[in-house]
């Protein structure tokens, strides 16, 4: 806005004084006032912002307001229920009133800008300006309320006029001494000025506090306490607002006293509970107390449930509640055992893991139940604040207390069981690291003084029971990890889900779809061909789903056509279903050159992995494709190598490997495959394609593959084989050293498929090829 006359509504200010650059908010009640804040809406949003001298004036004339004054933009307004506007301006530059006009709805004042004259001497202006800003400092120090925020902003200001203008605003002067700071263009003497009232109010503070300090020290604890309660009694009796808090604090006081709580506890409601008594009930700190206390009058400081230690009634539960898991269920009885004999039990950290639907919450509900403990869940899965454990601060608005205490405070007892579900999915951020905040909780040397943000005081966690899930304990932190004892959880056979089926899911959901034995019947066949058919899991949350969806097509179908009841034979299914969702592959009906079945781990249970190679001529080149991580790649490079360090064993020249490109493929590319167990099935397949022998269809293989031609170890052989037996696969090779993992099979498996252990290659060769390897000269192999 240029140096030009300009017509803008006026608003005079009753007790304020606005400065450029100032950021203010203020209630307009009279009507020009309000009519000029609406003019002003409507158009550029620009009022003229000036002092009124005589605040008891109503309607003030042009005498009554200040010719120089501030031009502000008007940024928001709220509409308050007694018809007043709450208004938000922020200031822009000085003006002055060349003209007033208030015959209409609102005052209109004609305006011309006002430019600063600048210090003329530049090193009088820093001596100015350094003056002010150690008066600055004096007040700061002498008023220890001031924001520390807006006190080092104030120091840091270098322009002359604008360190006149903030300083102005923050320190404590009389209404017309901020507008005599305003009105003074030249700023040497603006800031002159304003030095002489910040050393006038320095001195009067100085003096006060030594008056202040003279008159507390005459007065004792008890009688300052006296004289202010009833001072600020007083004060707020006479503003209309006062309601003590000291009924509501009396009644916690007397809920403190029937409980029996740590010292420490009661020590620190006690000083809640004074500041409670003395604040009113209006007062928004007394919101935050009153919620601080509630909080830890409701945690069972005191209350523990009376533990069950009949080892026999818990096998009961844990047999009527789950089919098969056979080690979970012998690692729960001899947890409770160890119970039987000794109370203590640190250290006892379970984390079941295994994939998603094979029961891990179930098996923590029964655990409760057959302990006799309450049981509450908490779920960790994409939590990313430390706070989510620890809690909030309580000065924070809004805050609680961390997710551990909160479901303490559910159980309404000290000793519940609490399952941390999906402890292997937390993350951290820029806010903190929950899995740190979580080695407190289940470390048991520190579990006994665990301290929550919001709390702020020590609770004793070693009476809880904590049980832990995971899909993956790859992806706990080795700290956490550490901590717990593993139970792992592997998927389940078919036949394990067919009784599953039978005994558990099918009787829930037909009661839950208002169904009985009687109305609806789901032969044996039938239910098998849902698991074959409709599913592929390690768990049976997939299979509840069908079998909900079965019962509500048939729910329908009894509704509607008069039914007394429905049979699901094959083509009823086929009706509520639809076809097959998954047709198994069975393998292929021949032997296939370049083609060979491997067996992969994932956090949903076991699948089979085809590896299938082309040859190519070319230049040595080796191409890797379907999504491979550097683990597998390396394996294929180690594959590769041994069969050119045994090149005449398998009746190859030894330059074949420059004469040709070499192509590795593992399908569904969409998918991220890793790990190093698939080595011997890419040698097999590498052997395959280079030499022309076909792979025998019937066998399937898994394990690591070293430059020697050695087989090492893998892990996930249960799922894995599932995932074979699933395909109708009845031979399977494994490492030697994975014996030990072969005997905790199930009998159906071991019954049903022929297992080789495999110490080198020459075993997965003979074992792999039609022929047995007679092809070639396998004896001259080392390994």
């Amino acid at each position: 806005m240029a140096n030009r006359r300009h017509i803008l509504p006026l608003i005079p200010l009753r007790g304020i004084t606005i400065f450029p650059g100032m950021v203010l908010h203020f209630d307009v009640g009279r009507k020009k006032s309000v009519a000029a804040v609406e003019y002003a809406m409507a158009g550029e949003q620009l009022v003229f912002l000036s002092y009124q001298k005589d605040i008891m004036t109503e309607n003030p004339k042009k005498e009554e307001v200040s010719k120089i004054g501030v031009v502000a933009e008007v940024k928001q307004i709220l509409r308050l229920p007694d018809g007043n506007l709450r208004v938000l301006v922020e200031g822009l530059f000085r003006a002055g009133m060349t003209s007033f006009d208030d015959s209409g709805e609102y005052i209109q004042a004609g305006i011309v800008r006002k430019n600063e004259i600048p210090c003329a001497d530049a090193i009088e202006e820093q001596v100015l300006m350094r003056k002010i800003q150690r008066l600055l400092e004096d007040y700061f120090n002498l008023y220890e309320k001031m924001n520390p925020e807006i006190a080092a902003s104030m120091l840091e200001i270098e322009d002359a006029g604008e360190l006149a203008d903030i300083t102005a605003t923050n320190f404590p002067l009389k209404p017309h001494e901020r507008q005599l700071i305003l009105e003074e263009l030249n700023v040497e003497t603006r800031m002159e000025k304003l030095i002489a009232l910040m050393e006038n109010e320095n001195n009067v503070m100085e003096v006060e506090q030594g008056v202040m300090s003279k008159l507390r020290s005459s007065l004792d604890k008890n009688q300052r306490d006296y004289i202010l309660r009833e001072q600020m009694k007083v004060i707020q009796e006479e503003l209309g607002d006062f309601e003590s808090g000291q009924a509501e604090a009396d009644t916690y006081r007397d809920k403190m006293e029937k409980r029996t709580l740590p010292r420490e506890v009661t020590e620190k409601l006690e000083e809640e509970l004074g500041r409670l008594s003395r604040l009113s009930v209006h007062s928004q700190e007394y919101g935050v107390i009153q919620n601080y206390i509630e909080t830890v009058l409701a945690l069972p400081w005191d209350v523990s449930t009376d533990e069950n230690t009949d080892i026999k009634k818990a096998k009961a539960i844990l047999e009527r509640d789950h089919y098969g898991l056979e080690k979970v269920k012998e690692r729960i009885l001899e947890y409770l055992a160890v119970k039987c004999l000794s109370d203590d039990t640190k250290g006892s950290i379970i984390c079941l893991a295994g994939p998603p639907g094979t029961g891990k919450t179930s098996i923590a509900r029964s655990l409760a139940e057959s302990l006799g403990r309450k049981y509450v869940r908490v779920s960790l899965g994409g939590i990313q604040n430390e706070a989510e454990i620890r809690g909030h601060r309580k000065t924070y608005v809004g805050a609680m207390p961390g997710r551990i205490i909160a479901a303490l405070k559910q159980a309404g007892s000290r000793n519940p069981l609490v399952l941390l579900d999906e402890i292997d999915k937390m993350s951290s951020d820029f806010r903190g690291d929950p899995t740190a905040a979580m080695l407190e909780v289940l470390d048991p040397e520190q579990c006994n003084t665990f301290r929550d943000h919001f709390l702020e005081l020590p609770f004793d966690l070693s009476k809880v029971l904590f049980v832990t899930t995971a899909n993956s304990v790859g992806n706990i932190p080795a700290p956490l990890f550490d901590r717990m004892d593993i139970i792992e959880i592997s998927g389940y056979t078919e036949d394990e889900k067919f009784n599953i089926a039978k005994k558990y899911l099918l009787p829930k959901q037909r009661k839950a779809n208002g169904l009985d034995s009687k109305m609806l019947k789901i032969p044996d066949k039938t239910l098998k061909l849902i698991i074959e058919g409709y599913t592929r899991e390690s768990g049976v949350r997939s299979l509840e789903r069908k079998l909900a969806a079965v019962c509500r097509k048939a729910a329908k179908e009894i509704v509607e056509e008069n039914k007394q009841s429905v049979t699901v034979n094959e083509k009823v299914l086929t009706k509520y279903l639809g076809g097959r969702t998954y047709l198994y592959e069975h393998m292929s009906e021949e032997n296939l050159v370049g083609a060979a079945t491997g067996l992969a781990w994932t956090e949903v249970g076991g699948d089979t992995l085809y590896i299938e190679v082309n040859t190519m001529k070319g230049n040595g080149k080796l191409e890797l494709t379907g999504n491979l991580g550097d683990v597998m790649k390396e394996s294929a490079r180690a594959a590769l190598s041994f069969i050119r360090a045994n090149s005449e064993a398998f009746g190859l020249d030894g330059d074949f490997y420059k004469e040709k490109d070499i192509h590795i493929h593992v399908p569904e590319g969409a998918i991220p495959k890793d790990g190093p167990s698939a080595g011997i099935t890419m040698a097999t397949a590498l052997i395959s394609a280079l030499t022309g022998v076909a792979v025998n269809r019937n066998v399937a293989m898994t394990g690591e593959i070293t430059l020697r031609g050695r087989v090492l170890p893998i892990g996930g052989l249960k799922e894995k084989s599932l995932a074979a037996y699933r395909m109708g696969i009845r031979k399977i090779i494994i490492p030697f050293e994975n014996k030990k993992d072969f005997e905790e099979l199930p009998d159906k498996i071991k019954n049903e498929v022929e297992f080789v252990f495999a110490k080198d290659i020459r075993t997965v060769i003979e074992n792999a090829f039609s022929g047995g390897g007679k092809e070639w000269n396998l004896s001259t192999l080392s390994f």
